[in-house]
């Protein structure tokens, strides 16, 4: 075996290892945490076919009835089928942080790998950009963004996405320093290997259970920011159906006694979010163990 394909197989293996790492020994909690989310995935999938009666269709004769046989869950407060649209608003409460998770984890992670390689003037920009865009509250930038852009989930989910690239590429970027520093990055540099071909085929690898640990987290944080938003009327809007906006009209019928639309929209927020961060701290503490 030449001295280069021994590298590789080397480099290979610790992949191949670290990549497996974050599904494997997540513990009882992790899996309870999965299992939940699986839920919550297949529900907002199935969303057209468990929806017992149409979201949105109104009935003011009906407002805020209890749970019966018609209405599992009760109405809201213009008589509309609060279980047909907590089902239907799981897609919307999931779809935003999901965009948001995606767009910054690319971006994050080519910046952070693209300034670990070249080093230099350009990782001590990218540093100084980060630091500069990290120091301000993605929430607040996701509120600009409405007000220039107007209300609706596409100008919030793009504020946060670029607020949450410094989140992802300053732990992506420490790790991947560490890894660029490692004895077989530069045995491949010295068999000739070309840098593009050892970050994507190494590095990146190598590193990858971190990314999605942290892009695990980030859809917690995600999923909240876009909540609060639709909460105070700038995130989704009405008469679309999500958490978060529910949570908001709802609050009337709390004065009212009855705050089943609230408490139901909140406690779903609650149990996914919790989810979320409890399998995204299992998948760290896994990559913290064995890196």
């Amino acid at each position: 075996m030449s001295a280069t394909a021994a590298v590789r197989r080397i480099g290979a293996r610790k992949a191949g290892r670290r990549t497996t790492r974050g599904t494997r020994g997540i513990g009882m909690s992790g899996w309870v945490a999965l299992t939940l989310l699986g839920l919550v995935v297949c529900c907002a999938v199935l969303a057209p076919l468990l929806s017992p009666q149409d979201p949105n269709a109104v009935d003011l004769s009906g407002a805020y009835q209890g749970s019966s046989g018609a209405h599992l869950l009760g109405t809201d407060a213009s008589g509309r089928d609060l279980l047909s649209r907590l089902v239907q608003g799981s897609r919307t409460a999931l779809i935003g942080p999901f965009l948001v998770v995606v767009i910054s984890t690319l971006l994050g992670t080519v910046l952070a790998l693209a300034a670990v390689w070249l080093g230099g003037w350009f990782d001590q920009m990218v540093v100084r950009v980060v630091d500069a865009v990290f120091a301000f509250p993605g929430l607040l930038l996701a509120i600009l963004a409405t007000a220039l852009f107007g209300s609706g989930l596409t100008a919030a989910v793009v504020a946060l996405s670029v607020a949450y690239v410094p989140y992802i590429a300053r732990i992506v970027r420490s790790a991947a320093l560490r890894e660029r520093n490692l004895p077989y990055i530069a045995a491949l540099q010295v068999q000739g290997v070309h840098g593009l071909r050892i970050a994507l085929g190494h590095i990146l690898p190598n590193v990858g259970g971190l990314i999605v640990a942290n892009a695990t987290l980030a859809f917690g944080f995600a999923l909240m920011d876009l909540a609060g938003l639709s909460f105070i009327g700038l995130g989704v809007q009405p008469p679309t159906s999500d958490w978060g906006a529910m949570v908001g009209t709802g609050m009337a019928g709390v004065l009212q006694q009855h705050p089943q639309e609230a408490l139901f929209a909140s406690a779903l927020i609650v149990v996914t979010v919790g989810a979320v961060n409890m399998l995204g701290d299992r998948l760290t503490e896994r990559w913290e163990a064995r890196a």
